[in-house]
């Protein structure tokens, strides 16, 4: 058997993952990623992944519900963005919100489980796969609080502990893989990074994204379409690049405010066009909020 090259991943999970047909292999992703066997009962529409006029072709969120009832956001990120974590708080909660219908119960929330992709090398750590979870530490004694029989009665079983009633976090940093293979997971890990799978793989779903997502399977005009998605893409990853330096040269010469936005104006407004969020053409243009929307 030879190894099978795939399509990228980000393109994968917002075209042909959301098919019923390939259920299994977000399924066979997920069980490895939280240790225990996965059943997507369906993709789910949400304000956060709904397609836009300047929908982001490196920003991807899919909502799964899984059979036990939990919502599962995965989002794939390829640009820097300083402030992802925050939004990774702000997708959970839109969630929430969004499937708390009125008049009923707190508790009847779904618990909400957060996987981030990440292309860049987000926060600081050494690690490449990073679990978050919400516990109660005791100031004085150090314990961690626990539900009550009594509460324990009104949540559904899958509810045992505290941490499982909050949102739960993870962030894979792909890039930052060393391509040490340890476990199954890790083949997902490569599979994220190298866009391929080797003929000995073993993790769950991961032999179905050899076969299903593999380039040579694409239609033409599946074929057409991915193609003119990774072209769009390295063309915006170059004048992202492009701008940003030369936002950075121009501000170490521009003395002046009013100097620096007039020199600034056609890079904000190339950025703009091209979809990205005001915030980060602020960063890239050393400029505050009020002075880019100025500008625009």
């Amino acid at each position: 058997m030879k190894t099978k090259k795939l399509i990228q991943f980000d393109w994968a999970i917002k075209t042909l993952l959301r098919n019923k047909s390939h259920f299994p292999i977000l399924a066979g992703f997920l069980s490895e990623l939280l240790h225990t066997d996965v059943e997507i009962k369906s993709l789910l529409e949400s304000e956060s992944n709904k397609k836009h006029a300047k929908d982001k072709s490196n920003r991807v969120d899919v909502l799964a519900e899984l059979k036990s009832g939990e919502k599962v956001i995965i989002e794939v990120q390829c640009a820097h963005q300083w402030d992802f974590l925050s939004r990774m708080l702000y997708g959970v909660s839109k969630v929430v919100v969004e499937h708390l219908k009125e008049g009923e119960e707190y508790g009847t929330m779904p618990r909400v489980i957060s996987v981030n992709i990440v292309y860049f090398d987000l926060g600081h750590g050494e690690d490449y796969i990073y679990h978050g979870t919400t516990d109660f530490k005791g100031i004085h004694k150090k314990d961690i609080l626990q539900l009550s029989p009594q509460e324990k009665e009104h949540y559904p079983p899958r509810i045992d502990q505290i941490s499982k009633v909050f949102p739960e976090y993870y962030v894979l940093k792909v890039s930052e893989f060393d391509l040490k293979i340890k476990d199954t997971l890790d083949e997902w890990i490569y599979a994220l990074q190298q866009s391929e799978v080797r003929p000995e793989f073993k993790a769950k779903g991961i032999q179905e994204a050899g076969d299903q997502l593999n380039i040579l399977q694409l239609s033409d005009a599946e074929r057409t379409e991915y193609e003119r998605y990774v072209g769009d893409n390295r063309n915006e990853k170059s004048v992202w690049r492009t701008y940003y330096s030369d936002g950075k040269r121009e501000g170490l010469t521009e003395g002046v405010a009013k100097g620096r936005v007039e020199g600034k104006t056609e890079m904000i407004l190339n950025l703009y066009r091209l979809g990205f969020p005001i915030e980060q053409i602020a960063a890239a243009a050393q400029l505050s909020l009020e002075q880019v929307k100025e500008i625009l």
